[in-house]
């Protein structure tokens, strides 16, 4: 997405006409439907104007692009400022500019990562040249039609506030300051030269058009790129949050002992990239020699990932990288350097096929490492027995005299990099309400279908593009064909249509197998794992009346796990028991409905819950 496209002499009239932040402003909410902070638009104004003033001038052409806040396909990151036009021997190009309004920039240990004053207070984040190189090379990395032209793109940061570049050009940032140089307040005229270098002649904005409208490479998914990333080959970029939180992760598992423990709580949304994340630090960790694990309670991203690594390492290899949450009730204290617990909001208290050991497992993780990092969802808890929240993990690190560090990843990569898609289905599904009531402007592929048949005819047909297109649905329908492959399990008469639920023979692995297609996954066999496209069948356990979202344990299957607990708590607290089903069962469904990076359909067995979705999403039928 492109908010502002002019050429230089257009936008040096909208700064000198003292209407370009009003511009942005309402270009922004007609074209993204965002609200906008009044200290984004401050930065607007000051920043752009310390632009213009570079812009001001004959060396760069009056027709040179001029690109301000351009959303980087699949993700939810925007790039401040560009200007393009052409070399002196007619190489495409465009400059990708950082701007940043920081005064002063204390430096750290952490590779990439610097400290400043921001949002009231001295936090760390990118430094501004990493961020902008990041930047560049997630464009070039999305946008096929930048790699087809040949596009020369040159990243570089402008701090036009900040007078001292002690810090900002440090010996220990040089690598990302070689990459893309960092300008200070004094160095107006450098960075116009740096400009006119590369710029010497405009295209009218022509190549960001291009880049707008070209076609958008297909996303990355972890499980494909495993193997690559445990030969050590860099296949995610981490921008921003991503950056931070990795980084403060190798910090916090170098300096913690046994004597002095760490625990690292990272609370990040859908796509937000808490499982690259996870899985690099896996990686980076055990090349240092520290003694480390992966670890999740749910099996399915630990079957998948296993099976990716199967014939590149020997079995033996994979179970000493990959585990379950309930392994560590006998561990001796600080068996392991570091334990990164992934879907951390799926952990139990007690361990054990029939829930009989152990005693708790935030407690046992914690007590078994000397660092224990948590990536944590809340909003994704599923299951009755599920005890992962942030409370719960910061009490059994204190119980054990440990450090606890917090932060957040908001970084949006999964739903075409869609912030608003994720908060639209929080508000629709009433879990929590925001401003994204409807779909209206935002980039992701979504429908209402009208019957079950629709939904699997667009699943089937996209699913021929690569096998990564599946339909799940909520667990309302008993398992009755486990055993007899013959059995449709899902019968909705109604439509004619019948389906089974995935085969017990695929496992975890059902995701993956080619002819699953033809069957119905569920949140156990799809929590942690990503698709390109999701169909996803809404049962009678969660309806809508009269505008209110209503959930009913009572129509899950008897055969759901994840419900179990729930009829012998209504008995004797009815009201704690609706209230536990109603966060279980939306959870489910927002769970679900995240799962596709580029785009999600749906379908209710229940007409008013479909009428309701259909007009929530503002898209016509």
């Amino acid at each position: 997405m492109l908010v502002y496209i002019e050429d230089k002499k257009t936008f040096n009239e909208d700064v000198f006409e003292n209407n370009i932040e009003e511009k942005i402003l309402g270009l922004m909410k007609k074209k993204l439907g965002k609200r906008v902070s009044p200290n984004e638009i401050r930065s607007w104004k000051y920043s752009l104007g310390y632009m213009d003033r570079i812009l001001n001038n004959p060396s760069i052409p009056d027709n040179a692009g001029i690109a301000i806040e351009y959303g980087i396909p699949q993700t939810s990151k925007r790039v401040d400022f560009i200007v393009t036009g052409t070399d002196e021997v007619g190489q495409q190009t465009a400059i990708i500019i950082e701007l940043k309004q920081w005064e002063k920039v204390e430096i750290t240990t952490k590779d990439a990562i610097v400290s400043t004053y921001l949002g009231g207070g001295t936090r760390e984040t990118s430094h501004p040249s990493y961020q902008a190189w990041s930047y560049a090379s997630l464009l070039l990395d999305f946008n096929e039609e930048a790699r087809a032209e040949d596009v020369t793109l040159y990243p570089c940061a402008y701090l036009h506030n900040c007078k001292s570049g002690e810090v900002i050009n440090d010996a220990f940032y040089r690598a990302h300051t070689e990459k893309a140089p960092a300008f200070l307040k004094s160095d107006a005229s450098k960075l116009r030269n740096f400009i006119s270098q590369y710029v010497k002649f405009g295209d009218a904005g022509e190549l960001m058009y291009r880049i707008r409208d070209g076609k958008i490479s297909p996303s990355k998914n972890l499980a494909d790129k495993l193997a690559s990333l445990l030969e050590g080959n860099k296949e995610f970029l981490m921008i921003d949050d991503q950056k931070l939180v990795y980084e403060t992760a190798i910090h916090l598992g170098d300096k913690a002992t046994e004597d002095s423990k760490e625990v690292f709580i990272v609370e990040g949304g859908p796509g937000t990239g808490k499982s690259v994340v996870a899985i690099n630090l896996l990686v980076d960790l055990i090349g240092k020699k520290k003694n480390t694990k992966y670890v999740t309670k749910n099996a399915a991203p630990r079957t998948v990932y296993e099976s990716k690594l199967l014939g590149s390492m020997k079995k033996t290899e994979i179970s000493n990288l990959f585990t379950g949450s309930g392994t560590f009730t006998l561990t001796p204290k600080s068996t392991f350097d570091t334990l990164i617990v992934d879907e951390a909001h799926r952990l139990n208290a007690k361990s054990g096929m029939f829930q009989n050991k152990g005693e708790n497992q935030i407690k046992e993780i914690i007590h078994a490492s000397n660092c224990s990092i948590f990536f944590i969802d809340e909003d994704q808890r599923v299951h009755f027995k599920d005890i992962g929240t942030i409370d719960a993990i910061k009490k059994w690190a204190e119980l054990q005299n440990a450090n606890v560090t917090e932060m957040k990843l908001e970084s949006q990569f999964r739903c075409n990099g869609s912030d608003g898609y994720l908060a639209w289905v929080d508000n629709t599904l009433q879990i929590k309400e925001t401003v994204n009531e409807t779909l209206q402007d935002i980039d992701y592929e979504f429908a209402i279908c009208e019957t079950p048949n629709e939904l699997q005819e667009k699943i089937f047909a996209l699913n021929k593009l690569n096998n990564k297109a599946r339909i799940v649905a909520g667990y309302c329908w008993k398992w009755a064909g486990k055993k007899e492959k013959t059995i449709k399990d899902i019968v909705i008469a109604k439509y004619n249509f019948a389906a089974r639920w995935n085969l017990a023979d695929d496992g975890n692995l059902w995701i993956l197998k080619e002819e699953s297609v033809n069957e119905i996954g569920c949140i156990h066999t799809c929590q942690g794992l990503e698709l390109d496209y999701i169909g996803v069948v809404i049962g009678p356990d969660l309806i809508v009346r009269d505008g209110e979202v209503l959930t009913d344990g009572n129509e899950r299957a008897s055969s759901d796990a994840s419900m179990k607990g729930f009829k012998k708590l209504f008995k004797t607290s009815p009201e704690e028991a609706i209230v536990k089903a109603d966060m279980i069962i939306k959870n489910t469904y927002r769970t679900l409905m995240t799962r596709g990076q580029k785009g999600c359909f749906v379908f209710s067995t229940d007409p008013e819950t479909n009428e309701y979705l259909q007009y929530s999403s503002g898209k016509v039928l």
